[in-house]
């Protein structure tokens, strides 16, 4: 038996024109000469690369050549249903023109549908590709032990993934990913939606211990986090997962509220996730920035920090409650409660020292100014010394940085 596609590698005629209409380019491309973004090396020969550069070819209506690209691109994975349908519409439009993707006869409506979506959020993200000179605005303060960082813009299908090169984010690669069939900002158990915010991954779950569904295997997230669990937010079981093994990749909005990727893509982010660590910034349309923009906000922010640390160690409750929001909450503790307990505690001590390492912040993607900090925190007294690893939310208050809550990590 001939293997799949062996019988086109020869030279196939030019095919029409309107061929160029299979992938939704009309929509997702502005010109036949689209100019993409270069891919990280990881890509030359993978996946990614193989469908950019059979798009590009077919924007440049040199359809031949697109179909010598789909074809090695299901050589290397032949579950990718999207790239059956391309390879069929540009077969389709040898014979007869072809004014819509997925016009083969029998083919379902809803599944094309689909396959459609994938294509336009493939294509956008290959047009859209940040820059190294703009980075998502989240990112305000990555700890030296967080070695990497991902981001998801769920209105784009697209997960980032950022090093710690030296403090400063720099961006590796980026994948194509599925979210909630109910769209983002989860609210409840079983809305089927993507939650929005700032997780960081819990474990990992092996391929061995899943069904097939989660294919390659799956990684949890801190979904709810303390902010969540303060505004009513529940649900759980939120992870990266893979996809089963009968299928590339999903449509753009296929989970119950999971950030689905790629088996080959998720084994690749997987080998540098790191548990307890890594942060995951799901947002519903990421909000980009320069470096020196998100370098002069980690510097007003991280201000605003050590004045918190110098004014506990000042000893003057007044100073030091100043840094806090009266909506404050801390483990049943309000702002009135939390000021009676810091005045006695602070009568009884005749020195305070206060050491921040490690520290971490994260803006918030589904508030307006929110900043999420995690630190490793020293205290000594006069009469008590402990470490512990603590997380607090800050947000903007009338042009200022306050606490509204905090408590262990």
């Amino acid at each position: 038996m001939k293997p799949f596609g062996a019988r086109f590698r020869l030279r196939l005629p030019a095919l029409p024109v309107r061929a160029a209409i299979i992938v939704g380019l009309a929509v997702a491309l502005p010109s036949a000469t689209a100019k993409f973004a270069p891919r990280e090396s990881r890509d030359i020969a993978g996946t990614e690369a193989l469908l950019q550069q059979a798009i590009e070819e077919i924007t440049r209506q040199r359809f031949d050549t697109a179909l010598v690209h789909i074809d090695s691109l299901l050589r290397q994975q032949p579950n990718f249903r999207l790239a059956h349908l391309i390879r069929g519409d540009l077969l389709l439009a040898r014979v007869k023109p072809i004014s819509a993707m997925g016009a083969a006869p029998g083919a379902s409506g809803e599944r094309v549908e689909d396959l459609r979506e994938e294509a336009i959020a493939r294509l956008r993200a290959l047009k859209e590709r940040p820059s190294d000179e703009r980075v998502p605005r989240y990112l305000t303060q990555m700890a030296p032990e967080q070695k990497y960082a991902v981001v998801v813009d769920t209105s784009r299908s697209r997960l980032y993934f950022y090093r710690n090169d030296g403090g400063k984010p720099r961006l590796v690669t980026d994948y194509y990913v599925s979210s909630g069939k109910a769209g983002a900002q989860k609210q409840r158990e079983g809305d089927q939606k993507t939650p929005i915010g700032v997780y960081h991954v819990t474990s990992v779950m092996p391929k061995a211990k899943l069904t097939d569904f989660y294919g390659s295997g799956a990684f949890p997230i801190s979904y709810p986090n303390e902010w969540d669990r303060r505004v009513g937010r529940n649900g759980h079981g939120i992870w990266l997962h893979g996809t089963p093994s009968n299928t590339y990749s999903r449509p753009p909005r296929a989970s119950d509220g999971c950030v689905v990727l790629s088996n080959t893509d998720l084994e690749a982010l997987g080998t540098n996730l790191q548990i307890g660590l890594t942060p995951v910034i799901i947002s519903q349309d990421v909000q980009w920035t320069s470096a020196s923009e998100l370098s002069s906000e980690r510097k007003d922010f991280l201000a605003a920090l050590d004045k918190w640390r110098a004014d506990w160690e000042s000893r003057d409750t007044d100073r030091y409650l100043s840094n806090y929001s009266r909506k404050f909450t801390s483990a049943g503790e309000t702002y009135d409660s939390w000021m009676r307990q810091k005045r006695r505690v602070n009568e009884g001590k005749s020195w305070v020292k206060v050491q921040l390492a490690n520290v971490s912040a994260f803006r918030d993607p589904g508030e307006k100014a929110m900043m999420v900090v995690t630190f490793d925190q020293q205290y000594q007294s006069s009469n008590l010394s402990n470490t512990m690893k603590k997380r607090q939310y800050w947000v903007n208050e009338d042009g200022r940085w306050r606490i509204i809550y905090e408590g262990a990590a």
